[in-house]
């Protein structure tokens, strides 16, 4: 239960970055959270909404693995929470370390929890 209760947290948060990239990317909040200007957001709304499309697609593993056949619901958190965590250290590497505690760290949280839970 505790698991699961990880992986719908990070399904979640994966939702709130789809809407802050696909949606809000170039509004005040979107702009806000990823310190862009009105410029900038305006030159990688594309890219953005790519990349919240990408988040979805996380969100929604994750959130099948919820649902999933106790046979292969774990193996589908561990799939789905390890992209979250290569994708935050990628992140963190290449575009802002703030993307490690965001998104790497409570990935890896879950990951440990789903495992030893």
């Amino acid at each position: 239960m505790v698991g699961k209760i990880f992986i719908a947290l990070i399904a979640f948060l994966h939702i709130y970055f789809l809407i802050l990239e696909m949606f809000l990317w170039d509004k005040p909040l979107g702009m806000k959270a990823f310190g862009n200007s009105a410029e900038k957001a305006k030159l990688t709304k594309v890219l953005a909404q790519n990349q919240g499309l990408y988040n979805g697609f996380l969100a929604a593993g994750l959130i099948w693995s919820l649902f999933a056949p106790e046979s292969y619901a774990v193996a589908l958190a561990n799939f789905f929470l390890g992209c979250v965590l290569v994708a935050g250290i990628y992140g963190g590497i290449t575009a802002s370390k703030k993307i490690i505690y965001v998104q790497a760290l409570p990935a890896l949280i879950a990951l440990i929890v789903v495992n030893l839970v």
